[in-house]
């Protein structure tokens, strides 16, 4: 090599090691968003990104909530782990019980340079995703609250009144048998998430146990009480209706929300995170309250946060950690908060964002869009409905599945699926935490 071509090779590779120490750092953000929501999260990552030049977030979509955590439990054994993950609200015993895999994000915030205040958060949110100390350990990203939307066209031809949607699990169940009956639809009503809308939170709207020791969060011995006559009552209803043809199953996550949005189901409960795809639809809808059942407790009570928050994995660099506090702060924003809620249907996380979307008249305009969070808000929790924390929740929710999807294609009735399923969930969970 001549001197010349020797001092060019040695100019250059100056010029690129100057140009790398100066690139942007990377922090992969692993999510479980899909449809509407995915352009939500792609939004708010290019709007983050354009803001400054030091970090670059770049959004991984890994499938389901339960498909992402898993992802998340193998890149961690393979110390290949992202920034940030999102898990979903029955993560959050797991993520909690892995305590040197992840860091708090109270720790990352004030790492970062951000003095994190609880008092900013709307409480039912922030509580659940703390330490019993009020170290906040996820950022809660897309907090919801279970309600029912019903096809306004529907109700009109089954003769019902669309401006009435209905509030007790007796009314819904009398409304879908009229959809089916007089045809204005195949399916009266369909639901997604039948252990979080139909057990979890119904346990807390009605004010009646799920779980000993305040649904786990307590400790101690947990065992489920689902087999109690409420419950069972309230599955062989939709037992029933499916014999009849009136309730359809979609799946165990959020699958039945296409038989809504088809048109095929005129009722569905569901999370209120799955608004984005039923205005997306051009569907002529309405919102209600989640039913709650006359039997219950002083019902309604509050529902109890779903959806899922943002986790931080152990072992990043402080330049890593700088980057996910400033995209937090970034996240934490009144403004941003404002459009998440107001796009997506999830829960505004900051009290400020909440105040904010009320006083531009925000619900005024838009009818039933404050439901999912005076639900929660209305009341102050009991032991009943401060949520469920098991270590090992989406395990129980796979059993529970397992049961009720026995239930469905008729192979036993509820008082069976719900024995069988308090049985085999209290075994595991005393496996889990001997």
């Amino acid at each position: 090599m001549t001197a010349r071509a020797l001092t060019l090779a040695l100019t250059m590779g100056v010029a690129f090691t100057s140009s790398s120490a100066f690139a942007a750092t990377e922090l992969q953000w692993w999510h479980a968003m899909n449809g509407a929501n995915n352009e939500v999260v792609e939004e708010l990552a290019k709007e983050f990104n354009a803001s400054q030049s030091d970090y670059v977030i770049k959004p991984v979509f890994k499938g389901t909530y339960p498909e992402t955590l898993n992802a998340g439990i193998a890149a961690f054994r393979a110390k290949q782990t992202p920034a940030i993950i999102q898990v979903f609200d029955v993560g959050t015993g797991v993520m909690m019980g892995a305590s040197g895999a992840i860091k708090p994000v109270a720790e990352v915030l004030e790492q970062g340079g951000y003095k994190f205040d609880k008092s900013q958060y709307l409480p039912g949110i922030v509580n659940y995703y703390s330490k019993p100390d009020g170290t906040m350990l996820s950022f809660p990203y897309n907090s919801s609250s279970p309600i029912l939307y019903y096809n306004k066209d529907t109700f009109q031809k089954a003769g019902l009144d669309a401006n009435n949607p209905p509030k007790t699990w007796d009314e819904v169940f009398a409304a879908a048998r009229k959809i089916k009956e007089s045809g204005a639809a195949p399916c009266g009503y369909t639901s997604t998430w039948l252990t979080w809308i139909h057990l979890e939170n119904f346990a807390a709207w009605n004010n009646v146990s799920y779980a000993s020791g305040e649904n786990g969060l307590a400790g101690g011995k947990v065992e489920l009480a689902i087999d109690a006559p409420i419950y069972v009552d309230h599955f062989q209803a939709i037992a029933d209706l499916a014999k009849e043809g009136v309730f359809r199953y979609g799946g165990r996550t959020s699958e039945a929300k296409q038989l809504f949005l088809s048109g095929e189901c005129g009722i569905l409960t569901e999370s209120s995170g799955g608004l984005g795809d039923v205005v997306k639809s051009g569907m002529n809808y309405g919102i209600g309250q989640l039913p709650y059942d006359t039997k219950g407790n002083n019902a309604p009570q509050n529902t109890t946060p779903g959806g899922a928050s943002l986790w931080v994995f152990g072992g990043k660099s402080d330049a890593e950690y700088k980057g996910i506090a400033q995209f937090f702060n970034f996240l934490s924003q009144t403004d941003i908060q404002s459009r998440l809620h107001q796009k997506s249907g999830y829960l505004p996380v900051t009290l400020a964002a909440y105040e904010a979307t009320k006083a531009s008249g925000f619900y005024e305009k838009n009818p039933g869009r404050e439901t999912p969070i005076s639900q929660m808000m209305g009341k102050a929790p009991t032991e009943n409905s401060k949520g469920v924390r098991l270590v090992n929740l989406p395990q129980v929710r796979d059993i529970e599945n397992e049961e009720f999807e026995a239930m469905l294609n008729g192979s036993q009735d509820a008082k069976t699926a719900l024995t069988k399923a308090k049985q085999r969930a209290d075994a595991a969970i005393a496996s889990a935490t001997r």
